[in-house]
């Protein structure tokens, strides 16, 4: 039986490997799409060191980044459902997001300068999530930390939440709450990739 993860591979690799004559088609109805302004949310699929990277973008800014453990199709179908139906693949937009991820995952680059859609997120979890940048390129602060930023500082649990829950993961730096023994805690791309980030950061 084909699992999740076989089965997105297998989905992208057909978006690689189909005919230049459908990409092409593809491409134009995103392009026309967009310059009619119908086209309100975007994405591409990117090959990295830690994996595929699914990436979406509404006219706001890029919205979503999703490893492949997440299953590209449901994140996609929660993007129409949450968002719009009116999503198509469509690089274009997302080629400055592409660019900064790869530089950031190459040790190139230690902050990202792109526009972020925080739409599928509210109350809390949103303050939560938008802080998060605050934390220094290199350095990790505990759940206990970041709630007290917040002005919150019993709401320990519910940063975790807000950190499992961040859309716009290595963009927006969940990977450096830990627990404040030290220890790793969630991470939504897996523990094994939270760990690499940190390693890469500490590197760098």
């Amino acid at each position: 039986m084909t699992n999740v993860n076989e089965e997105e591979t297998l989905s992208a690799l057909r978006e690689l490997t189909e005919p230049v004559s459908m990409r092409n088609l593809r491409h134009d109805l995103a392009l026309r799409a967009n310059q009619e302004g119908i086209l309100d949310v975007a994405y591409t699929r990117i090959d990295t060191p830690i994996g595929l990277l699914l990436l979406a973008a509404t006219p706001a800014g890029l919205v979503r980044v999703a490893f492949d453990r997440e299953n590209h199709d449901s994140v996609l179908e929660t993007l129409a459902e949450k968002i719009s139906p009116r999503i198509l693949p469509d690089t274009s937009r997302l080629d400055p997001a592409a660019a900064q991820i790869r530089e950031y995952l190459a040790g190139e680059r230690d902050s990202f300068d792109l526009d972020l859609d925080f739409s599928l997120s509210s109350g809390f979890r949103r303050k939560v999530q938008t802080r998060l940048s605050d934390i220094p390129f290199g350095h990790t602060h505990s759940y206990t930390q970041v709630a007290a930023a917040v002005g919150n500082p019993k709401a320990v649990r519910a940063v975790g939440s807000a950190c499992a829950t961040n859309p716009l993961p290595i963009v927006v730096p969940c990977h450096r709450v830990l627990r404040s023994d030290g220890s790793l805690g969630g991470y939504i791309g897996g523990l094994s990739v939270k760990t690499e980030l940190l390693q890469l950061e500490a590197a760098a």
